[in-house]
């Protein structure tokens, strides 16, 4: 197939991969980039599967296998011009300490080896594990730690390198502690004499960088599968480790238990979209309970050890703002092999941190039957949290409608709040009733809180204003619009930590009467995103703009407040990578306090524009077209073009037609993105808006067809009108819905591309009849929607080459299933 690639986008033959362009081809092209076949017998093979069961990886530890070599594909070195971009690490990224008054920075790896990648894993319910570290498998991780104070004048003090640990380790879970004084994290790495996996929890001063391990005793192993570790106070850490008791894994036996039987007697409707990682028989189930059991403990930064609570798959740990009480969150049997652990039977226990059990809060049962429709959820209490202005408060929410979005009720949404431990058994106190379904609260203090609901069908949300300690107080909404809309949306609450570690809404002071917070948002408007931030008066809802972006070269964004209106901002252009500022109001004085250096400087000139255009039905589009450097489309011939893109949902024409980016961000080239193929030459149409629209009761995806091939014709008549892409040279790719969409457009628009790149896609719509993406009907309820949109159902109309990339053991959907007979049903 890759030979009739080169030959669709006018590329030379696969042998003939260079670093430098030919002199008898001045514009390099795209399948150079692509792993390349060997010769083999078969020359008329048109289709290439590359099925692999590793991400993205570092050429430098790439080997061939014996299969590949007789199959003809090989991990291969890329292109020079790509390995020197691959290989550049990302810039640090950071976290400031809960009183504002350091900021560390995490070292980050470029990419991990082919070794990291190919270490055994076990995958369990939707958990794919590394039974060496009994941690999560593929883990990224930090190599090293840099911590600054952050000075009165808006400078950074010294670097101060967090040190103690040996040279290679690997690091995760890094947190400050509650007063900003320590910092907590993993140490990871690997035994040279027997190639065990270690993993250790260290702790480090955040005044000297000394870090040392926390717990020596090699009795205590940690477990890293759900939530590791949690600062219960400035000195006290919550950890989840390996029982004691815990001998080997649990051998798979030679005769099974027995058949596996489905049984419905009860006549429960399952619906669960496509996956198969889940739990297939007792033997698996044991192999959960073995590697997701934890021993909790609390572990002092004196190295003091006390268990607490009995052992059980712990999900989530979380400590009371006050420090007095632990919500520990676990999940029991029956299990299911239909969803995963985040449907199993649920607990939540209150316990005090010195180990005494206060009570159950709740014991939910497997959830199997949640339908399928967009706003359905669980039965019971859910999203139980503390409440972070309050000491040692809880609310949640409980549907009102069984969970079932299909059910017209009112309230659908009922919010609750009540002490932990309730002494004179004070019943619930209900916060809010909602008629759409909860969404999330945002907590200021006992006279304001914002609670936000949504409901997707109709795509409308409401911000409600509350005031949680004044039964007097009526709610009153603060907005209400389509979620939809861009272009309307009011931004969302800064937020400050308080000194118990949670946040809350951060509260400004002014001269004027009220309560003022700020908003921060994106600001999509129609000439691009401009970042706002706005001053509310939360009680009469009165906005005054204090800041805006620039629209002329940079993009700002608000990241963190640190101390009333001093704020950490984001500072990128087209041509100059993110760098970060303190900058204060209302004198606007802002310092400098990184100085990142170009990434890749091959392409610090690269052209990056911003363009709109319309397809045939009036709806407005959107992309952003990328050029390499010194290309001029008056002087130069057109070039070969890839576009990249994923479809989505609207309700409404107006909606779909809303620009939601900025021209002045920041080019971002990541290994996973097309944008790698500037270097080579090409010209690349980046994210084209491809709306897929169902307007008032119309559903979207009746239409998709014909709205795809009409979006990706206009796209591909915009380019060419410019004079940057040639008209027979132009590929589509995609991932994932993209590669769908990829696929379909080969089908249907073939007289648009020359090839095509599916990238993890699923192509057959009647293997996963319980919906996929945004459709909410079953198969049976949208027979013929299902059919026309699979591709696989159109493969005879495939006559261009298209490359199907697929990982081995993808987490949704099988290469057998999906894959496999789109690869045979194809014949150019």
């Amino acid at each position: 197939m890759l030979p009739l690639l080169q030959q669709h986008m006018g590329i030379t033959h696969a042998n003939s991969i260079t670093t430098e362009p030919s002199p008898s081809s001045p514009r390099p092209r795209l399948l150079r980039l692509l792993p390349q076949p060997r010769r083999r017998r078969h020359a008329h093979a048109k289709h290439i599967a590359l099925s692999t069961n590793c991400k993205c990886a570092s050429a430098a530890s790439a080997s061939v296998e014996e299969d590949d070599v007789a199959g003809g594909l090989g991990y291969r070195h890329p292109p020079k011009q790509i390995q020197e971009i691959l290989d550049v690490p990302p810039n640090p990224s950071y976290l400031i300490s809960p009183r504002r008054d350091r900021i560390m920075f995490l070292q980050r790896t470029a990419m991990p080896p082919l070794s990291e990648l190919t270490k055994p894993e076990i995958v369990l319910s939707g958990i794919r594990i590394d039974p060496g570290s009994n941690m999560r498998s593929r883990m990224s991780f930090y190599t090293g730690i840099t911590v600054h104070d952050l000075m009165d004048n808006g400078t950074l003090g010294p670097a101060k390198q967090v040190h103690g640990y040996a040279d290679g380790a690997k690091i995760n879970f890094v947190t400050w502690s509650p007063d900003g004084q320590h910092m907590a994290f993993t140490v990871r790495y690997e035994d040279k004499v027997d190639n065990s996996v270690i993993v250790s929890l260290w702790v480090a001063n955040a005044e000297s960088g000394e870090a040392r391990p926390l717990c020596i005793s090699e009795d205590i192993r940690l477990n890293a599968i759900f939530e590791l570790f949690v600062w219960v106070n400035d000195s006290t850490l919550l950890v989840c480790t390996i029982p004691l008791s815990r001998g080997c894994p649990p051998k798979k036996p030679l005769v099974p238990f027995g058949p596996r039987i489905r049984s419905n007697e009860h006549k429960n409707v399952v619906q669960m979209r496509a996956t198969k990682e889940m739990l297939k028989d007792l033997h698996e189930e044991e192999l959960f309970d073995y590697y997701a059991t934890s021993q909790i403990i609390l572990l002092s930064l004196d190295g003091t050890v006390k268990p607490i609570a009995p052992p059980a798959i712990y999900i989530a740990l979380d400590p009371s703002p006050d420090e007095k009480y632990l919500m520990l969150t676990s999940v029991h049997r029956p299990y299911s092999s239909t969803v995963s652990y985040k449907r199993f039977p649920k607990k939540v226990e209150l316990w005090t941190v010195d180990g005494t059990f206060i009570r159950e809060v709740c014991d939910l049962p497997l959830a199997e039957d949640i339908p399928i429709t967009s706003g359905s959820v669980r039965k019971g209490k859910r999203l139980i949290s503390w409440r972070p202005d309050m000491p040692s408060t809880l609310y949640w929410v409980e549907a009102q409608d069984g969970g079932d979005a299909n059910v017209e009720v009112s309230p659908r949404d009922i919010v609750y709040m009540e002490l932990a431990d309730p002494l004179n058994g004070e019943k619930p106190q209900v916060l809010l009733k909602l008629d759409l379904r909860y969404r999330r609260i945002s907590w200021c203090n006992g006279s304001h809180a914002l609670v936000y609901e949504h409901w997707y069908k109709t795509r409308r949300t409401r911000t409600w204003v509350i005031s949680p300690d004044c039964k007097d107080v009526s709610p009153r909404v603060l907005f209400e619009r389509s979620s939809e809309d861009a272009y309307s949306n009011p931004g969302s609450p800064m937020m400050c930590r308080t000194h118990a570690g949670t946040f809350v809404i951060a509260k400004i002071k002014t001269n004027y009467e009220g309560t003022y917070i700020l908003l921060k948002g994106k600001g999509a408007t129609p000439k691009g995103s401009i970042p706002f931030l706005d001053l509310l008066n939360i009680n009469t809802g009165v906005k005054e703009r204090i800041w805006e972006n620039s629209k002329e070269k940079y993009y700002e964004s608000c990241e963190i407040q640190l101390n009333h209106l001093k704020l950490l901002v984001s500072k990128e252009s087209r041509m100059e990578p993110t760098q970060y500022y303190i900058k204060a109001w209302p004198d606007k004085t802002q310092v400098q306090i990184t100085n990142y250096s170009h990434p890749y400087p091959q392409l610090a000139l690269l052209q990056k524009e911003v363009i709109r255009y319309q397809r045939e039905d009036s709806v407005k589009l959107t992309a952003t077209l990328y050029l390499s450097p010194g290309y001029d489309p008056s002087k130069d011939e057109p070039l070969p073009c890839l576009i990249w893109s994923y479809p989505g949902e609207f309700k409404s024409r107006e909606a779909a037609g809303q620009v939601r980016r900025s021209p002045n961000k920041f080019a971002r080239i990541r290994s996973n993105f097309p944008l790698l193929w500037l270097a080579r030459g090409f010209a690349i149409l980046a994210d084209p808006t491809i709306p897929i629209i169902g307007e008032r009761d119309q559903e979207a995806n009746d239409r998709y067809i014909e709205q795809l091939v009409a979006s990706a014709e206009a796209a591909v008549n915009e380019i060419v009108r410019r004079g940057v892409a040639h008209p027979d040279k132009i590929a589509v790719g995609g991932h994932s819905y993209g590669a769908f969409m990829t696929a379909n457009l080969l089908a249907h628009a073939p007289h648009l591309f020359c090839c095509g790149i599916a990238r993890s896609g699923a192509y057959n719509r009647t293997l996963t009849p319980f919906g996929f993406q945004k459709e909410v009907r079953t198969l049976w309820e949208a027979t013929d929607t299902y059919i026309k949109m699979s591709p696989f159902m159109s493969a005879n109309r495939i006559k261009k080459p298209i490359i199907l990339i697929h990982g081995e053991d993808d987490s949704k959907v099988t290469t057998v299933m999906q894959l496999l007979p789109l690869k045979k049903s194809i014949r150019i």
